[in-house]
């Protein structure tokens, strides 16, 4: 399980500002329910001082991610527009006195709304920068322009932390290829690339995480994904289907859904979401899929 600071659980438990916002004048909607992550900022603000007089969320995501939302709403409160458009994600990480790695999605997807609101109020058609950019990730739908802002922004170095901070490659694996492309034409444009010795790491990069004291066995590994699917059972019973484990193949979950949810038109949101809570219950990537998927022996 991740390592979450108290001011984190504090948000989660009791997050700021949920909910609709009357009067607000700005909007702003980033993420996608199918890929695991939503979120709709609400900003109030004073049209003669464009100061932000409010500001509301309404996310579907991890706890991570309801506590970045919140976080957000609280930190902008009383600011100019401007001044917001100055807010990163590594702030939003530091107010909440950090996330963990696997989680800094959660802080880009912040700062990419409280953009789309600020565009909204001002009547503007927001771009996020990526439309230009090659689908990298077809998983996430994250592309080039997407990665490389990243990249650029928090000083990152490797295909895993790409991933913990845009969820690109944290599918199929497919793109890890384009990934290590945009990561080196990054790298070679950083001040110093030329140097035999690296540049100095930015003091505000996270740390990777920790290797797990012991690697699970495969049976302490099933058991856990075993936890998981018990544990959101009884979600999908209420809605006439189910879902059981079909079997287990390196990093690959294959999972039969039943009833409603076999051919379910949310298929994928909820194999999205059962699979958020395995790569947190067992702290390692994984990809879940249904059965129908798995390799047909020859």
């Amino acid at each position: 399980m991740w390592e979450y600071s108290d001011k984190v659980r504090e948000h989660f438990f009791n997050p700021r500002n949920s909910g609709p916002l009357e009067e607000a004048n700005g909007i702003g909607d980033v993420g996608s329910i199918q890929c695991g992550d939503a979120l709709r900022l609400m900003l109030k603000v004073e049209p003669e001082t464009e100061v932000i007089l409010d500001a509301h969320f309404q996310t579907f995501g991890c706890g991570s991610a309801i506590a970045s939302s919140s976080a957000l709403t609280e930190m902008v409160k009383g600011l100019t527009l401007d001044e917001a458009l100055k807010v990163s994600n590594q702030d939003i990480a530091d107010f909440l006195d950090g996330l963990p790695p696997e989680k800094m999605h959660c802080s880009v997807m912040g700062r990419e709304a409280l953009q789309a609101a600020i565009a909204n109020y001002r009547g503007e058609e927001w771009s996020d920068d990526h439309e230009e950019g090659a689908l990298i990730c077809k998983c996430f739908a994250i592309d080039a322009v997407m990665i490389e802002d990243v990249v650029n922004a928090n000083n990152l170095n490797t295909v895993e932390e790409v991933t913990f901070y845009t969820k690109a490659g944290g599918g199929c694996a497919a793109c890890h290829e384009g990934i290590e492309e945009i990561l080196a034409k990054v790298k070679a444009s950083r001040p110093g690339a030329g140097e035999t010795s690296p540049p100095p790491a930015c003091p505000a990069t996270p740390e990777a995480p920790k290797p797990p004291a012991k690697k699970l066995s495969i049976v302490e590994k099933i058991k856990v994904i075993e936890e998981v699917l018990a544990s959101v059972r009884p979600m999908l019973q209420r809605d006439h289907g189910d879902v059981e484990l079909a079997d287990v193949q390196g990093k690959k979950i294959y999972v039969h859904l039943k009833g409603a949810c076999s051919g379910c038109m949310m298929e994928a949101a909820t194999l999205g979401g059962i699979q958020q809570k395995m790569i947190e219950s067992l702290g390692e990537l994984v990809q879940v899929l249904p059965s129908s998927h798995m390799p047909v022996e020859a």
